[in-house]
């Protein structure tokens, strides 16, 4: 056995499953879909399961898995469903996709899927273009196809990434699926915390058509069980503040703890099972390298980048600070600096917060409202340079910086942008 297949980030952990902690959601879920006429959305932060929980619950042959990315119209979202059931299509859909395209002349294949990709300027009807006209067609002819072949089965459509499909888009969809669960079809929509209600907000006609089921960060404990299955499957021994150290590295993500641990097997040059004990041990040199290799699967460089410099100055500098690092820098470095020191944490209230960055000066550090207004700051500038949303968030109200995505973290930890 190899340990690729033992710990498998990215992909379902066979051998290193761990549900103890999810199984009065399982319940709640095939309760659900059991009684019917409910659209289930799930909701929890990026890398925290939410995906491998369905694939568990459900089976991989009862899913239509598709993704809101890159959706413009809600008929992209049903041709992606065609395309996985295999569906022939009728005439009239396949005219219309064909008429879609063309009219506007530029069109894409996307995953095997046409996409129109611009409306027509010559207009019909009294300005209606000819494009919208077909737009209209088609979505009420695909949601009419899905409903016949969906409605009544033991399939599942689950939308994952519901939040990536544009909010004018969300409308559409929303009204789409009340309909089609009004005929027994069966979804499921995943969003992070912060976009939850999405579907909800699309039309508020499915209040109370809708069951929640929220995700969190796991905690250290269930963690542990990843590293405590995968490690005797391949003959390796491990220290248990060795494990708790890696645990602690993936701050509530079974998949980082899936990369950390194979890493882990990587450093001692085991690639498959082993007959010959070889220990995990709690070194700090053999710590530091298992992190230096997972960091290589994420890359936040430009983001940090410039999170350091901050917001372009108006007017004066801003103030310079002397660190027990050996360099100076000024507030914006030092925020950057203080959010990958140990422990690691995800969540920085003012006062740890602040403790840290001063911490870190030899002689006088920023004021508070110089911290504060970092944090404001360098929250707009990483969430307007990553792709894929909102990864830090600063609650201004409260004073709490909060790091959504685990390999950010991570990344601000073991990478070499961060001053040192």
């Amino acid at each position: 056995m190899k340990a690729s297949e033992v710990f498998t980030p990215g992909k379902f952990p066979v051998h290193t499953f761990v549900d103890d902690h999810l199984r009065d959601k399982k319940d709640q879920l095939l309760d659900t879909l059991e009684a019917g006429a409910m659209l289930i959305s799930i909701s929890g932060p990026s890398k925290s399961g939410k995906t491998v929980f369905i694939e568990e619950c459900l089976g991989r042959t009862s899913l239509i898995q598709v993704t809101g990315s890159g959706v413009t119209q809600p008929s992209d979202l049903w041709m992606r469903v065609f395309d996985m059931v295999g569906t022939e299509m009728p005439v009239a859909i396949s005219r219309a996709t064909s008429t879609q395209s063309a009219v506007g002349g530029k069109g894409a294949v996307e995953g095997g899927i046409l996409v129109a990709k611009a409306k027509a300027e010559v207009s019909i009807n009294k300005g209606i273009t000819e494009a919208e006209t077909t737009t209209a067609s088609l979505g009420s002819d695909c949601l009419q196809l899905l409903i016949r072949e969906l409605a009544n089965t033991d399939l599942v459509v689950f939308i994952d990434d519901f939040h990536y499909i544009p909010s004018d888009v969300q409308v559409e969809v929303a009204q789409q699926i009340k309909e089609a669960i009004r005929n027994n079809v069966k979804f499921i929509c995943a969003s992070v915390p912060y976009h939850a209600d999405d579907v909800i907000r699309s039309n508020p006609d499915l209040r109370g058509r809708v069951f929640s089921i929220d995700f969190e960060y796991w905690g250290g404990e269930t963690l542990k069980k990843i590293a405590y299955k995968g490690f005797p499957e391949l003959g390796i021994y491990y220290k248990s503040s060795a494990v708790e150290k890696l645990v602690a590295e993936a701050a509530g993500s079974p998949q980082l703890m899936q990369y950390l641990c194979l890493n882990a097997c990587y450093e001692l040059g085991v690639r498959e099972k082993t007959e010959v004990k070889i220990e995990l041990l709690n070194e700090p040199d053999i710590h530091e390298n298992i992190c230096r290799r997972t960091v290589q699967s994420t890359n936040y460089g430009s983001v940090v980048e410039l999170m350091k410099e901050g917001p372009k100055t108006r007017g004066s500098d801003r103030n310079v600070y002397l660190t027990k690092f050996g360099w100076d820098g000024d507030v914006y470095r030092l925020l950057t600096k203080a959010l990958s020191v140990d422990p690691p944490k995800l969540t920085f209230r003012y006062n740890s917060l602040s403790e840290r960055i001063l911490g870190m000066c030899q002689n006088g550090g920023p004021s508070g409202s110089s911290i504060t207004s970092a944090c404001s700051h360098s929250a707009k500038i990483v969430n307007d340079s990553a792709v894929g949303g909102r990864i830090v968030e600063w609650d201004g109200e409260h004073d709490v910086f909060d790091i959504r995505d685990p390999y950010f973290l991570f990344y601000l930890r073991w990478s070499d942008m961060v001053d040192s």
